[in-house]
C-alpha cells in the first residue's frame, strides 16, 4: 500500500507545484527569501561535512559570528542537500528538489497520522493531502520551512500512542520529532509545542488516570528533545541576547491574522468565484476549503464529538492555532510569549493559522472514515474519491509563475580562483528596507563561499546598519578605510546598478588607488578588485 501512497503524493506534488517539475534546474521564484533559503541549505551541505563545529558561523554579515542564527536553521533539509550539492546541483536546483520533497514527506506524515486516527487508509490520503497542500504551504513556496513540517503530524501521532499505550518507544520518538522541528524552524518548534500542549490539555482525563505511567516516559522524551536540539537552540539564544532581537507588540500586530484570514484563499477556484471580494487581508490566508470543513463537521457529528478524545484533541489544536494567529489581539498570545520565550523573536503570529488547517484536515479524515462506514457498494469507494479530488481542486494554486534561472556571473568563478581570500564586499551594498537586494549576492556566494560583508536574513546584526551607512558611500575614503579595517580582501562592483555619473566616479577613484587592483570584468560589466588590506 505504501508504494502506491508515495506515488500518489509524488504526483499531486508535481501537480500543485507545476510547472516546477518540468525544469527544476532553470525555474525559480523571483524572491529574496528563495535565494536566502537556497543559500542556507547549501551552506549546511557545504559546512557540515567539513567543519561542523562552525556550522553557525556562516559566510554572511562578515565579520559577525553565528550568522546562520539570524534566520531559520533548516538543518534537516540542509543535510538532505549534501548529496545533490556533491553531485554538482546548483543551489537553486537543490532548493527546488527539497521543496518538492517537503510536500511529499509532509503528505506522507499527515497520511500516517490520519490513517492512525481514523482507521481508514483512504481517509489517511485525505488527511495527508490537507496537511501538506493548502493555504499554509502553497502560497509560501519561498519558505522551505513551511513545507518541511512533516515531524509536526508525527509528533501528534507519537503523543497519541504514548497516551494510549504508555510505552517508552513512542515517548522517545516524540522527543526526536520535536527536536527535528527545532532544527528546522523556530516557527515549526513553536507550532509543535502549541499543538502538543493543546492536545495534551484536551486529553486531560486520560493522562490524569495514567499519570504515574505517563510522567516518566514523557519526561524522558522531553529530556531527549532538549539534548538533541540544544546545539541548535544555543546559538539562537546567544544571538537574541547579543543583538537584542525581540519583536514588539506593534510589529507582531501588523503581521497577525484577521478573522477574514480564515475565509480568504488565493486558490484559483475560490478566489475567482468569491474570495477576491475580501481583498488580501493582513496576515495571509487560511481557508481550508468547503470540502474539508464539511467533512470535519461530519467527523464531529457522526461520531461521539467532543466526547471522543482524538476529536477533542484536534478541535483544541485548531482553536488554539486560530486564537494565537490573531497575535496580541488576544491575551493567549501574550501569555504564550511569557511562558515560551522563543515566541518573542517571531515576527509573524499569523503562521499559527497552519494549526487550523492541520486540525480541520485531520477532523475531515475522521469525517470521511465515518461516512465510508455508512456507505455500501460502489459508493463506499466512489464518493470518497470524488471528495478527495474536490479537496485538491479547492486548494489548487498552480500553475505558478516562475522566472528563468540563468546561474551566477562568471565573475564569481574568477573570485574562487583568487588566493588569500579573506572577505568580499559587493556594491551597491544594501541595508534597511532594501536589504533584500543583497539576497542575490548571498545566493551567488554558494559558488565560492568567501565570507561576505553583505547579508540578508530574518534579522540583522546590530553593527550591520551603521557599517552599511559608512560603506554605502563607496568608494569614498571613509568607505575604503572601513573595508581596510574589516580586512576585506576583494570587492565586486556591479556598475550596472549605478547611474552614469556615479559609475564614472567609481572607476576614476579606484583607478587612482595604489592598494586597489583590478582583477576581472564580468559579462554584465561587474568588476572584481583585489584590496591590499591587512588581515582582520
Amino acid at each position: 500500500m505504501w508504494p502506491g501512497t508515495v506515488l500518489f503524493f509524488a504526483l499531486v506534488t508535481v501537480a500543485h507545484t507545476w510547472p516546477l517539475a518540468s525544469d527544476p534546474a532553470r525555474l525559480t521564484r523571483d524572491n529574496a527569501d528563495v535565494q536566502l533559503n537556497a543559500w542556507i541549505v547549501s551552506w549546511i551541505a557545504h559546512q557540515l561535512p567539513h567543519e561542523p563545529s562552525r556550522l553557525f558561523d556562516a559566510n554572511i554579515f562578515f565579520p559577525e559570528r553565528r550568522a546562520l542564527a539570524f534566520s531559520e536553521p533548516l538543518l534537516p533539509p540542509g543535510v538532505c542537500a549534501i548529496v545533490p550539492r556533491a553531485l554538482g546541483a546548483s543551489a537553486v536546483l537543490t532548493y527546488n528538489l527539497l521543496l518538492m520533497a517537503g510536500f511529499l514527506l509532509t503528505g506522507l506524515a499527515g497520511c500516517a497520522l490520519g490513517t492512525r486516527l481514523s482507521g481508514d487508509r483512504l481517509a489517511g490520503l485525505l488527511a495527508g493531502s490537507l496537511v501538506a497542500f493548502g493555504p499554509h504551504t502553497l502560497p509560501r513556496l519561498a519558505h522551505l520551512q513551511a513545507q518541511w513540517l512533516m515531524t509536526l503530524p508525527l509528533s501528534l501521532m507519537a503523543l497519541d500512542t504514548v497516551i494510549r499505550r504508555r510505552t517508552w518507544n513512542p515517548a522517545l520518538a516524540l522527543g526526536v520529532w520535536v527536536a527535528l522541528l527545532a532544527m528546522t524552524s523556530g516557527y515549526g518548534l513553536t507550532l509543535g509545542v502549541v499543538a502538543l500542549a493543546a492536545a495534551w490539555l484536551a486529553r486531560a482525563d486520560e493522562w490524569w488516570r495514567h499519570g504515574r505511567a505517563l510522567a516518566p516516559r514523557l519526561g524522558g522524551g522531553a529530556l531527549l528533545s532538549v539534548l538533541l536540539a540544544l546545539p541548535v537552540l544555543l546559538p539562537y539564544w546567544q544571538v537574541v541576547e547579543e543583538h537584542g532581537i525581540h519583536r514588539d507588540t506593534q510589529e507582531t500586530s501588523s503581521a497577525a491574522a484577521l478573522p477574514t484570514s480564515f475565509a480568504f484563499t488565493t486558490a484559483r477556484l475560490h478566489y475567482d468565484l468569491w474570495s477576491h471580494h475580501f481583498g488580501r487581508p493582513q496576515g495571509g490566508s487560511y481557508f481550508p476549503g468547503a470540502t474539508a470543513l464539511a467533512l470535519a463537521a461530519l467527523g464531529l457529528g457522526l461520531g461521539r464529538g467532543w466526547r471522543e478524545p482524538r476529536a477533542r484533541m484536534l478541535v483544541a489544536v485548531a482553536l488554539g492555532g486560530g486564537l494565537l494567529a490573531l497575535g496580541p489581539a488576544t491575551p493567549l498570545y501574550l501569555a504564550l510569549q511569557s511562558v515560551f520565550p522563543p515566541t518573542r523573536a517571531l515576527r509573524d503570529p499569523s503562521r499559527f493559522g497552519a494549526l487550523v488547517v492541520l486540525g480541520v484536515g485531520l477532523l475531515a479524515a475522521l469525517g470521511l472514515a465515518a461516512l465510508r462506514r455508512r456507505l455500501a457498494g460502489r459508493w463506499r469507494l466512489a464518493l470518497p474519491l470524488v471528495l478527495l479530488g474536490a479537496a485538491h481542486a479547492e486548494v489548487l494554486c498552480a500553475p505558478f509563475a516562475f522566472a528563468p534561472y540563468e546561474g551566477v556571473s562568471p565573475i564569481y568563478g574568477r573570485l574562487a580562483l583568487e588566493p588569500r581570500r579573506v572577505a568580499l564586499a559587493e556594491f551597491p551594498l544594501y541595508a534597511g528596507e532594501t536589504d533584500y537586494l543583497n539576497a542575490a549576492y548571498v545566493l551567488s556566494s554558494t559558488t565560492h563561499w568567501t565570507p561576505l560583508v553583505n547579508g540578508y536574513s530574518g534579522s540583522a546584526p546590530r553593527a550591520y546598519e551603521p557599517r552599511a551607512q559608512t560603506l554605502r558611500h563607496f568608494p569614498d575614503p571613509a568607505a575604503l578605510e572601513e573595508l581596510r579595517h574589516l580586512g576585506v580582501s576583494h570587492v565586486i562592483v556591479h556598475l550596472g546598478r549605478y547611474g552614469r555619473q556615479r559609475r564614472d566616479r567609481i572607476l576614476d577613484f579606484l583607478g587612482r588607488q595604489d592598494d586597489v587592483t583590478w582583477v576581472a570584468t564580468g559579462p554584465a560589466g561587474e568588476r572584481l578588485y583585489r584590496l591590499a588590506s591587512p588581515a582582520p
